[in-house]
């Protein structure tokens, strides 16, 4: 392909709840949370990204906010098409009026079936690529890391995102062992609304549960006595009301979503040939995405697993870098296609 081009590939980090657009040598042009709101009288878009997430829990009887993916997958077809069609056009706002159609390799989790595959390359062409590619999110979050995918040695990741956490075991440019589970910062968000609304029958809505756990959440107790104030409704009695919850309280609600994460590193450790597992051994384990933001996370996988953890240089950004540094790779996902072609029932 000459240099003198007049397409710009892209890579999309399509997530449950952000999406990042990278473009070939420029790298994240678009960075927005995976949010839509929609006119329910005529069905009309009316926003999109964080003009959307502003109104979460603040709209109009005729203004409903979807979150069109869900556990890493597409819940609401027509809604994501028309999300990512917004965000392609964003990436591309200065592109000449000449350009063809792009390119664009898209993450999916690794776990996810061949219909759930099917249905994001289908609405990544509907948003306007020529050609798409799925890239396992696993996969491309090493890439992302710095990790020598494409070399005879093990490399783990973990990746925590919005609505999946993908462990897998890579090396030589494939995925040896994974696994994809459905529990990531989505369910963290959730356990905090669950435990407030039990103990102190508070109701609080999924934004400000996100700010307290990325305020003084945590995966293991700290010395230090993090305090948070709260607002909320009161269940008995209908009225807003303040509390104040501590960091030890918040830290026990997040223990399950926890735990479960640490499992599936175990899990595929189980599963890891034992060559791979040494070379786990010397090299450690990687986190990345907005799980791995949970203070004291690495700790805690470090102490069940009884190996080094590192947290990636750029977390939240790892999977969207990896997946524009695979465009350089595309021949090998054009004859690599399917990630869902092995059996899913884990």
């Amino acid at each position: 392909m000459s240099k003198f081009s007049f397409s710009q590939d892209l890579g999309i980090d399509l997530g449950t709840a952000n999406t990042l657009v990278y473009i070939k040598g420029k790298g994240i042009v678009v960075r927005e949370p995976s949010v839509v709101a929609k006119n329910n009288s005529t069905g009309d878009i009316e926003a999109v990204g964080s003009d959307a997430r502003n109104m979460i829990g603040r709209t109009p009887g005729n203004i409903s906010v979807i979150r069109p993916m869900r556990d890493g997958v597409i819940a609401d077809y027509d809604t994501t098409a028309a999300m990512m069609k917004y965000y392609i056009r964003l990436a591309q706002k200065n592109r000449s009026a000449l350009a063809r159609k792009p390119n664009v390799m898209v993450c999916v989790p690794s776990g996810i079936t061949m219909v759930e595959e099917r249905a994001v390359i289908d609405a990544t062409k509907q948003a306007g690529a020529k050609e798409a590619y799925p890239v396992a999110e696993p996969f491309a979050a090493a890439i992302g890391a710095g990790l020598p995918v494409w070399e005879p040695t093990g490399s783990m990741i973990v990746d925590i995102g919005g609505g999946t956490t993908e462990v897998a075991v890579i090396s030589l440019g494939g995925i040896v062992t994974s696994q994809s589970i459905r529990t990531a910062g989505d369910d963290m968000d959730e356990a905090i609304i669950q435990y407030i609304r039990k103990k102190y029958s508070l109701m609080i809505g999924e934004r400000s549960a996100e700010s307290i756990k990325m305020d003084i959440g945590s995966a293991g107790y700290h010395a230090e006595v993090d305090e948070m104030d709260i607002r909320g409704r009161d269940l008995l009695t209908g009225l807003p009301k303040t509390i104040t919850v501590t960091a030890e309280e918040i830290s026990h609600s997040l223990r399950d979503t926890v735990t479960a994460i640490i499992d599936s590193v175990k899990n595929t450790l189980e599963k890891t040939p034992p060559e791979l597992s040494a070379d786990v051994m010397d090299r450690g384990i990687v986190i990345s995405g907005g799980g791995a933001l949970l203070r004291g996370l690495d700790q805690v996988i470090s102490e069940e697993t009884k190996m080094p953890v590192f947290v990636a240089e750029q977390p939240l950004d790892s999977v969207a870098i990896g997946t524009g540094k695979a465009l350089e790779y595309i021949e090998h996902f054009k004859s690599h296609p399917n990630i869902a072609s092995r059996s899913t029932m884990d």
